[in-house]
């Protein structure tokens, strides 16, 4: 089975980070850097792990206007990364869409925030339920032709029925029963999110956060075969 964990970098620096990568060792090769770290260390942290032999997932949710979009998605592509987040707006996603050309990167389209909820959507205006919008968004994703989608683990199933069976669907809001669920809403268990369709697991502090990172990524390992 190919390891569909990514591990959260949330950390506030490279010393941090470099802990994390080298405790975890070949347990975990795909590692997601946010905007903490990248605000932290810019490019030269994630040319330092592709040079590691690790892939990069840069979770920046780009949402800008469709120019600013293309020409930020232009520069990420050069970097090597393996998956770039936009914004589900679909002129977003048209931009970013121009921007990595012909370059291998994968773009994902945010649906819902796991951390957001039907009060949450009604907070910002939204008159309909989480389902509908994250529909609504993955029909616009497959329309605008990126790769793939980050949804929930709770809708995975739902996005693989309508994207393609090719498409890289991510769900962060992975927690193994019983672990803590932190500031996520929506959260299922690595092998419920695999069975229902996703195709990589973002796990952040169930891993980092463990007296031993490396002994719980293998063993959510052992958990998900």
């Amino acid at each position: 089975m190919n390891n569909p964990i990514i591990v959260a970098l949330d950390v506030p620096g490279a010393a941090e980070a470099w802990t994390l990568v080298d405790e975890l060792g070949d347990s975990v090769r795909f590692y997601k850097v946010g905007m903490e770290l990248y605000a932290a260390e810019g490019p030269a942290m994630v040319k330092e792990l592709i040079a590691r032999g690790c892939d990069v997932f840069l979770d920046m949710k780009f949402y800008d206007i469709p120019e600013t979009v293309k020409r930020a998605t232009a520069q990420v592509a050069q970097l090597g990364v393996k998956l770039l987040t936009v914004h589900g707006s679909s002129a977003v996603m048209k931009g970013a869409v121009e921007g990595r050309g012909n370059s291998k990167l994968q773009l994902l389209a945010v649906t819902v925030l796991t951390s957001f909820d039907q009060s949450d959507l009604a907070d910002m205006g939204y008159p309909c339920k989480v389902e509908d919008l994250v529909a609504l968004r993955v029909r616009n994703a497959v329309k605008a032709g990126v790769d793939g989608l980050v949804c929930s683990p709770l809708e995975v199933a739902r996005v693989r029925e309508i994207a393609s069976p090719e498409a890289v669907l991510v769900t962060p809001g992975v927690r193994s029963a019983g672990a803590a669920t932190g500031d996520q809403k929506r959260v299922a268990t690595p092998k419920q999110a695999l069975a229902n369709g996703a195709t990589y697991l973002v796990i952040g502090r169930q891993i980092t956060r463990a007296a031993d990172p490396r002994t719980e990524a293998l063993r959510i390992l052992d958990e998900i075969r």
